[in-house]
């Protein structure tokens, strides 16, 4: 129950492991850390650890070193806490939600495309990669090059992203997606292998 009367302590407890994990994954040491932020490598330590409690004086230039925004320090998930806090993203009509934080690689999104009609005419694109989609909701028209073809739930895409493409909902309602995207040569791999 000790979390209930002072939820701060508990939103501040979870920031040691975070720093941490964020300090790991870039292969920083806490040497240079100090060098990045002018905090000492002990008092790092002693954040990582928990043995400190942080200040927002201490938070600032450690969120701008790992090149997090300050609440993701802050609103940390609990150490074993598998959930990951997604945040929408809104491009050119459509809603982004990205489901990896890791750079490069493959990266997943969850994509929501506006009802048919209400989206902005959008022409084909090309770029760089490879694409992995699968239709969670709703139908999709899909246009790759000169075909053209309808998804509905439970199917699923794979194309090159260096043809041109488009890919939009097919009637009046939003359509939600779980979209791969990978770079030239590296595929999504999830595509059922063809019979």
């Amino acid at each position: 129950m000790g979390g209930m009367e002072n939820p701060a302590e508990d939103v501040l407890a979870g920031v040691g492991p975070r720093l941490r994990a964020l300090r790991r994954a870039r292969n920083a040491t806490l040497a240079a850390l100090a060098e990045e932020t002018g905090l000492t490598a002990s008092t790092l330590s002693r954040l990582e650890t928990g043995k400190l409690r942080p200040t927002l004086e201490q938070l600032l230039p450690l969120a701008r070193a790992h090149g997090v925004p300050l609440d993701d320090l802050v609103a940390a998930p609990h150490t074993g806490d598998p959930r990951i806090h997604l945040r929408p993203v809104r491009r050119s009509g459509l809603v982004l939600v990205p489901l990896t934080r890791r750079a490069g690689g493959v990266q997943a999104y969850k994509v929501i495309y506006p009802p048919a009609g209400r989206s902005p005419t959008m022409k084909p694109q090309t770029h760089e990669g490879y694409e992995w989609f699968y239709v969670l909701n709703g139908q999709v028209r899909f246009v790759l090059g000169e075909q053209e073809f309808l998804l509905g739930v439970g199917e699923a895409a794979e194309f090159d992203t260096r043809i041109p493409h488009w890919i939009g909902s097919a009637d009046s309602r939003p359509a939600e997606l779980l979209t791969l995207f990978g770079p030239q040569g590296e595929h999504a791999h999830l595509a059922p292998s063809k019979r």
